[in-house]
């Protein structure tokens, strides 16, 4: 009786256990991706030379030396994020105006944010001109959002 009792109580305990819950989806909140092209010839990428990039009010800077690409998080606690691009002496502004919506994935993942009624605006010193000016929302990284002229 008492080993039936002890293998019923331990046939309990493995049954109970459940699989630890991990995060196998990789959900992200996405970057923005800004590519660089040619001003004059539209369909080539041009990369930037000495390019310098930082987000209005904070520390970090973001330092490239030539690139044609550029991915930049955006600011989940605000609806604006405002980077600083350097390129030389010359420092334009890009604004980028959103709404977050949040997305729940799962309970081992948690959520993650996607940016809707995303617009662009440029102080537009060395950067000449950018398309699209608005996205209806930016949910992945897998392509560029931005093409950036200059």
């Amino acid at each position: 009786m008492k080993k039936t009792i002890v293998t019923l109580l331990l046939l309990m305990i493995i049954w109970s256990c459940t699989k630890d819950d991990f995060c196998t989806q990789s959900p992200v909140t996405p970057n923005l991706i800004l590519r660089f092209y040619d001003d004059i010839n539209r369909g080539d990428l041009k990369s930037t030379s000495g390019l310098y990039v930082w987000a209005e009010n904070k520390d970090t800077i973001f330092i490239n030396q030539a690139t044609d690409s550029l991915v930049i998080p955006l600011n989940t606690a605000s609806n604006q994020t405002i980077y600083n691009l350097s390129e030389g002496n010359v420092v334009n502004q890009f604004t980028i105006n959103y709404t977050i919506r949040n997305e729940f994935v799962s309970r081992s993942c948690g959520f993650k944010s996607i940016y809707e009624n995303v617009t662009f605006s440029s102080s537009s010193t060395w950067i000449t001109d950018f398309t699209p000016t608005t996205l209806t929302s930016i949910e992945n990284q897998n392509s560029a959002h931005v093409q950036i002229f200059h």
